[in-house]
């Protein structure tokens, strides 16, 4: 799919991997804080909104987090372009929740066309090709068959499921000496097949910029945790260059902005 940004489109910002939850109240209120003051004309939230979801139907009976989050983004609906894209934790994310927020519900990957160039917008995970065991369950995960007979039990049996599988996926991290980081070669065929430049994924929680060839490059994500002992939490944000005002099409200036 592919998304041309508007013609008054001058600043957009990309975030993802809040895993927002009760437990992580300074993460949440700089999120919501970032969403009522950002001037960025759309932001783009690329996965791991929340820790985990496990239906809309949980609006209804929501953790605090959750509805702080919620108000805060039906507020910056109403006064920019809002984009959410699902990641493996909140991947049940469903259409009420972005009609309650007046979001725009992206498929992964998309491809953004924004001044002049092409720009390849994924979670990431499902470029995590080296995971075998989760890419299975992506996979098994993303079924409609799957996802209807998971979201037809009753809440509280769908919320211990999902701790379950939390816990099992923490255990079998802990358990691997592997870390399983985006293939480069997987990102560059995805690139090509969208004839695009730029990769914008988030997933990995290792922000970088990596080059995959002299016409190539993919920008990783920052995760948020205000919380931890190492607060961190960031924006990628990306608008014309000034000094490129007469090029046509103009430069693009992508810089990381911490919140």
């Amino acid at each position: 799919m592919e998304l041309r940004a508007p013609s008054h489109w001058q600043t957009l910002d990309f975030v993802s991997d809040l895993h927002l939850q009760d437990s992580s109240p300074r993460t949440l209120q700089g999120f919501v804080d970032y969403l009522d003051t950002t001037q960025a004309d759309a932001v783009f939230v690329l996965g791991d909104l929340f820790e985990f979801w496990i239906g809309d139907d949980w609006m209804d009976a929501p953790q605090d987090a959750h509805r702080q989050c919620l108000d805060a983004l039906a507020r910056a609906g109403q006064r920019l372009a809002l984009h959410i894209m699902r990641g493996n934790r909140d991947f049940l994310m469903g259409r009420s929740l972005m009609q309650f927020c007046g979001a725009h519900d992206l498929p992964d990957p998309l491809t953004l066309v924004f001044g002049g160039e092409r720009i390849v917008l994924s979670h990431g995970d499902a470029l995590c090709t080296g995971d075998i065991r989760y890419q299975e369950f992506r996979q098994l995960s993303r079924a409609d068959a799957w996802q209807r007979n998971f979201l037809a039990e009753p809440l509280a049996g769908r919320k211990n499921r999902m701790l379950g599988m939390r816990q099992q996926s923490e255990a079998n991290k802990k358990a691997s000496t592997t870390f399983f980081d985006v293939d480069d070669q997987a990102a560059l065929a995805l690139l090509q097949q969208c004839a695009a430049t730029t990769l914008v994924h988030g997933h990995t929680h290792k922000p970088d910029h990596h080059t995959l060839d002299a016409q190539h490059t993919r920008w990783v994500l920052t995760d948020w945790d205000l919380d931890g002992s190492v607060p961190r939490a960031g924006v990628l944000r990306v608008c014309p260059s000034p000094d490129s005002a007469a090029a046509k099409p103009p430069a693009l200036r992508w810089a990381r902005i911490a919140v």
